[in-house]
């Protein structure tokens, strides 16, 4: 009685963290206790996230509470130390009913310290010391204390199992080698282990990308969520501040706006949390999954880890990032001639290579210098131009090339007119976007430097439809049907303007116009 006593009192002025008696002892706010440097060390961690729990109860407190020692409690840690509380720790040395025992020691067995794959035994400190001394001992595989080392031997012919019959995949000794597994695919344990391991950490790189990816998709729903907020609050204010100038007959009318606009917000909103409940839910399983990769790929046992392998479950189907758009977009060229706009020229930003013609709707790469006037906004290291018109929330216009290579862009209005390549050619920087046509049928788009194929061939009349609000810029080929060429999904922070660009003499575009 006497002895469960102590146990007692151990246990009750143990830290729940390190699980020794207390050293320092300091109370939180929600009355738990712990070692100071234990608390400290455990709120260092949770540093970044600006909140401090309790490893206990969970609670969390900000700011970071002031850490003052208990001097009463660290007294009362002493006097038990001295009336039996180092003694009663000891019988944490001895194996218990769901601990490893030691194979050695006789009557109260210790706890297994190693677990011997060779000797199939379980050893304390004090009986593994021969491994650690015995130079033929030493080359022993040792792991973490087991229990299931028996599983290891063949119930067949009592011999250990160190090879792996892929036929019947199951791990053998060498003697059912010679009996009933003659002739199959065998390997050792050893090299299944390794080639096992390899198709594990590819498992686990896929998972760790589309966690990052998914991430990047919640991030890109997050940013949604603030735009159709942003904007649906924007539309109320609006059309709160146009209703309240008119009669009061109109007031009605100003009513049903805002709840059209709150209903489509919530709509949309609604939208889009369900997504992100769904990515939420596929980040979860994926990290599940990847923390049972990660164990699976600790084990030292060779025989265990394959066993466990074909029992891990299979990745589910990923929510594509497909499903993540802002708003319908149109499908049919008559549903993009809705937002057909009237796009012309600008001959102040004209490379003096360029003639503009037919109105402003035309450019030509000509073999000879055009006589314009000086202006700033002129490009004058490439051959350039852009539109007249800025072009804000949704735009659809047409252009028709001929002749050679071209490119047709869309940028801001204060990307640089001259210097480096790099700062003024449309797809070079990040202030412009570009789809460059060529007579090989190779087109690709261009944004920041970065080159991207494009499989679709390109015909002479390219449709372009944008979205300012969305941050949608689409490319189309533009024949009996609209074919998609290259969509970006992005956030444009300044209005943008039709941009036309060339690489060969004689080519033009025209900017067509539609009825």
């Amino acid at each position: 009685m006497a002895e469960k006593g102590v146990q007692l009192d151990r246990e009750s002025f143990s830290c729940s963290i390190c699980l020794d008696p207390l050293k320092d002892p300091v109370a939180i706010p929600c009355g738990h206790s712990y070692c100071m440097n234990c608390i400290k060390a455990h709120w260092d961690e949770e540093e970044g996230k600006k909140l401090y729990s309790c490893p206990q109860c969970r609670q969390t407190f900000a700011p970071r509470p002031v850490l003052l020692k208990n001097t009463m409690l660290a007294d009362l840690v002493e006097q038990l130390k001295k009336t039996g509380l180092q003694a009663a720790a000891a019988d944490h040395c001895y194996a218990g009913p769901e601990d490893v025992a030691c194979d050695v020691c006789t009557g109260r067995r210790m706890k297994a310290f190693k677990s011997c794959l060779v000797c199939l035994a379980s050893y304390c400190e004090k009986h593994l010391k021969p491994h650690r001394d015995v130079p033929p001992l030493k080359k022993h595989k040792l792991v973490e204390p087991s229990n299931k080392l028996q599983e290891n031997i063949c119930s067949r012919h009592d011999e250990v199992m160190k090879i792996f019959c892929r036929t019947d995949q199951q791990c053998i000794c060498y003697l059912c080698l010679m009996d009933e597994h003659k002739g199959h695919d065998t390997v050792s344990a050893a090299a299944e282990r390794t080639e096992r391991q390899r198709e594990l950490e590819g498992s686990r790189l896929n998972i760790q990308q589309r966690i990052q990816d998914r991430e990047k998709d919640l991030k890109l729903l997050h940013q949604e969520v603030e735009a159709i907020n942003l904007s649906a609050d924007k539309t109320v204010e609006d059309s709160e501040e146009t209703f309240t100038e008119l009669i009061r007959l109109l007031e009605k009318r100003s009513s049903d706006v805002k709840q059209q606009v709150r209903s489509q917000q919530r709509s949309e909103v609604s939208r889009v949390r369900e997504l992100q409940e769904k990515l939420e839910q596929e980040i979860t399983e994926l990290k599940r999954n990847d923390a049972e990769l990660q164990k699976l790929s600790h084990t030292e046992d060779l025989n265990q880890f394959l066993l466990s392998y074909p029992s891990l479950p299979p990745l589910t189907e990923s929510t594509h990032s497909s499903s993540i758009n802002a708003r319908p977009e149109p499908t049919t060229r008559a549903a993009f001639l809705k937002y057909s706009c009237d796009i012309t020229l600008d001959p102040n930003t004209a490379n003096t290579c360029l003639l503009i013609s037919d109105g402003n709707r035309k450019a030509t790469f000509m073999d000879e210098q055009q006589s314009y006037s000086s202006h700033p906004d002129r490009f004058n290291e490439c051959e350039q131009v852009l539109s007249r018109e800025s072009l804000t929330g949704r735009c659809y216009w047409e252009v028709e090339r001929s002749g050679g290579e071209v490119f047709i862009a869309v940028a801001y209005k204060d990307i640089s007119r001259s210097g480096s390549f790099d700062d003024c050619m449309f797809g070079q920087n990040h202030k412009s976007w570009s789809l460059d046509c060529d007579l090989d049928d190779s087109p690709c788009f261009r944004y920041n430097k970065v080159h991207t194929p494009l499989s679709v061939p390109v015909s002479s009349r390219v449709g372009v439809y944008l979205d300012h609000t969305a941050g949608v810029l689409s490319f189309y080929s533009v024949s009996d049907t609209m074919t998609l060429l290259h969509k970006v999904q992005t956030t444009f922070t300044q209005p943008l303007y039709a941009g036309l660009g060339f690489y060969y003499y004689r080519a033009s575009v025209e900017l067509v116009k539609l009825n």
